[in-house]
């Protein structure tokens, strides 16, 4: 299966702005079900696409054709996975604060907070750091070896 044809790096930019925003609002406010949604856009980019997912989605029609074109491309595998953490996180933390496990929430929350804005301010993806080094940890199957 493939992770999705590659992507213009601009918008996975943009995408880790607005979750640092969200995220920051959430770790202000407690307020859970914002952080609910969050996790179902890490799903969808994750689990989906990331062309389905909503901050994909308003990159390619609101900002992208104000942009002047780039063939800068990058592989959508590593945003996936990264989307997955981003996802496995957001859950963590929207169960965390549902049941009153408080403290829970705000580290679960903090911690994607703080990838979010890495990524953002830096152009550092760590969960797409962490896709690379499992990588090449782990052999590939199907892989060819030299004979």
């Amino acid at each position: 299966m493939s992770a999705g044809p590659p992507v213009d790096p601009r918008g996975p930019r943009l995408a880790a702005w607005i979750t640092t925003v969200v995220l920051a609002v959430v770790l202000a406010t407690q307020w859970w079900p914002l952080l609910a949604v969050q996790a179902v856009v890490f799903a969808i980019g994750a689990f989906v696409g990331l062309k389905h997912a909503p901050y994909s989605l308003i990159y390619r029609y609101f900002v992208a054709p104000r942009l002047a074109p780039t063939d800068e491309r990058e592989d959508a595998a590593p945003l996936r996975f990264a989307q997955g953490v981003g996802f496995a996180f957001a859950a963590v933390g929207t169960v965390a604060f549902a049941l009153g496990a408080t403290t829970l929430g705000l580290v679960a929350t903090a911690f994607a907070l703080a990838a979010a804005f890495l990524n953002a301010a830096f152009g550092f993806c760590l969960g797409c750091e962490t896709y690379l080094l499992l990588r090449r940890l782990t052999p590939s199957v199907g892989r060819q070896t030299p004979a």
